[in-house]
């Protein structure tokens, strides 16, 4: 399965924005790009640029390849409404992302995990499918048998650390380990600091 596996603290400095807890430790000590030159180059110039670093941002922050992103962004553009709105929804719907606002995971990539290794369980069967794009109506639990494991046996603590907040489009029971879709996600409940318009300008030039 092809995934990102670059160092998510020089992913989150090139972007500016911490993709991860350890990220945003580093960053309050050394700003900047990276790299030898980085804080020699300068920030912001050209519209493109600019539309460019929000979609590198956006990709980065959900962890989709360039290709996954590229296939997303056409879809949304095919589907009823706002594209960039669109675009936002569909991934807040993938499964890894579900997990990690749920506060199951404490990032992304460990929500990534997570279902690659096939801990989770959608309406009753075992997936390991990260993109899966999950609809109203649909319950995603831990397994039986993963739910023996230390980990989630710790699941109250990691929800409590993970500081993740009540969203009005599902429904989690840390207890029963079980997370229900109830609607679809709201634009205003979708990470702060995006500007959406910029990357739909980016893929319509």
């Amino acid at each position: 399965m092809a995934r990102d596996n670059s160092p998510i603290v020089k992913q989150s400095r090139r972007e500016g924005v911490a993709l991860a807890p350890k990220a945003r430790k580093i960053m309050a000590k050394k700003s900047g790009i990276p790299g030898q030159h980085g804080d020699k180059r300068v920030r912001g110039g050209s519209l493109y640029l600019t539309q460019l670093r929000e979609k590198q941002k956006v990709r980065r922050m959900y962890g989709l390849l360039e290709k996954q992103f590229a296939k997303l962004m056409h879809e949304a553009q095919r589907a009823e409404g706002l594209t960039g709105e669109k675009l936002l929804e569909f991934l807040e719907r993938r499964a890894d992302n579900v997990v990690f606002r749920s506060g199951f995971a404490l990032t992304r990539r460990q929500a990534r995990q997570l279902v690659s290794h096939g801990h989770f369980m959608l309406n009753g069967r075992k997936i390991d499918v990260p993109s899966i794009r999950l609809n109203p109506g649909d319950v995603l639990e831990v397994k039986s048998k993963s739910g023996k494991t230390e980990y989630f046996k710790n699941l109250a603590n990691i929800i409590g650390v993970s500081g993740a907040t009540p969203l009005s489009w599902m429904k989690v029971d840390g207890k029963k380990m079980k997370i229900e879709i109830t609607g679809l996600p709201k634009r205003e409940e979708v990470e702060p600091g995006i500007n959406e318009q910029l990357i739909v300008e980016y893929y319509s030039r």
